[in-house]
């Protein structure tokens, strides 16, 4: 069980619309998303996948950062290593990228993590949720996530989730306080009776944040997630004192310290779990176990990730036993992949299947074509 070759791609993946937050672009169908795929293969030659999403408006990371660093530091530091201690794995990427105020280079090292969790569970012949000795449930429950600031496209997109069966709704808010609550005010009352989620993505100050929130109470929103700035901690927990619809932390929560400090300072309600931002599985089980010891809600997220991150997400959040509708936005975004066989979706349920590992097949001819320099 020893690592023999890290292999990187880079690619570029064709997007069906596209896909803004508040700080702007992270995909459009135009240029397409960047994408990382890792193959990590041992001595007897088998191998595993692992994914990174990054996007330069929703992290430091770049596609250039990603592929260098996993190149130029992780490949030469874990080449003879064993795959089957996740802990010194993250050991030995954290002493070549150090932490700053978070991890260091987390999106990074999430692809080495999940390809390592792969080739594990083929080479055991158990899925991600048998080597944790938990839930291995077969399906989850997509939310329909709406990025749009038109409002009448908004509707209709609610409007098809509702009809399609959807069970939740993810909208993306945070630009401008009053046009926001209008419309979510439209959506909400175009889909009613679904769990209903909205992400400012860091997009207020805490006097705007403060007022969004008591207008998303009286519309009967389910929870408020990053109204602010990732590092002010202060100002949500600020917030939390002055509203009662329950408050969500994201991009201020990369690792089990984040969750900790966030806890200490009672700034969120809820954490949002994402294996990417995390650094990979390992730790994002770690922030997911520790949450919910301490009594906080979970909520599952991605990045815009392709079918093989979607896989690995899904057996972590049924691992940690999230209820709510997760955010596995890909399918609504990504027009292809190079996953040849893995999860299906129907509409908001996917089907992970009984496959080893993350369940996914990688098309040597798809990466091919998808791949940039």
């Amino acid at each position: 069980m020893i690592i023999s070759s890290i292999e990187v791609f880079p690619l570029t993946l064709p997007m069906l619309q596209d896909f803004r937050i508040s700080s702007g672009s992270v995909g459009d169908k135009q240029a397409g998303a960047p994408h990382v795929y890792v193959k990590i293969t041992d001595k007897d030659g088998m191998n595993g996948w692992g994914e990174a999403r990054p996007s330069h408006r929703w992290s430091y990371e770049t596609i250039e950062s990603v592929t260098a660093t996993i190149n130029t530091y992780f490949t030469p530091a874990l080449i003879g290593k064993r795959i089957d201690n996740f802990s010194y794995v993250h050991q030995v990427m954290n002493r070549e990228i150090k932490s700053g105020l978070t991890v260091g280079q987390p999106i990074a090292k999430a692809a080495i993590d999940t390809a390592l969790h792969d080739l594990i569970g083929q080479r055991n012949k158990k899925t991600i949720g048998e080597l944790w000795m938990g839930p291995t449930n077969s399906t989850i429950n997509l939310s329909y996530l709406i990025s749009t600031r038109d409002v009448k496209e908004a509707v209709q997109k609610a409007t098809d989730a509702k009809t399609k069966g959807y069970k939740g709704l993810d909208v993306k808010i945070g630009f401008d306080p009053d046009h926001d609550i209008y419309m979510v005010d439209a959506v909400k009352e175009a889909a009613p009776g679904l769990f209903f989620r909205v992400d400012a993505n860091q997009g207020y100050t805490v006097a705007q944040a403060i007022y969004v929130a008591k207008k998303l109470e009286k519309l009967g929103v389910d929870v408020f997630e990053q109204p602010l700035i990732a590092n002010n901690l202060l100002g949500h927990a600020e917030i939390r004192r002055k509203v009662h619809i329950p408050i969500a932390l994201d991009e201020s929560i990369w690792s089990p310290g984040d969750l900790l400090q966030a806890f200490r300072l009672e700034a969120c309600d809820t954490a949002v779990i994402k294996l990417t931002k995390m650094a990979g599985l390992h730790r994002a089980k770690i922030c997911g176990e520790i949450a919910r010891e301490a009594g906080l809600d979970l909520l599952g997220g991605g990045l815009t990730e392709s079918t093989l991150g979607l896989a690995a997400s899904a057996h972590l959040f049924n691992y940690l036993q999230i209820s709510a509708p997760v955010d596995l936005n890909g399918p609504f975004f990504l027009a292809d992949d190079p996953v040849s066989e893995g999860p299906v979706r129907e509409e908001g349920t996917v089907f992970l299947g009984d496959r080893y590992g993350l369940g996914c097949k990688v098309s040597s001819d798809k990466l091919q074509n998808y791949t940039v320099e």
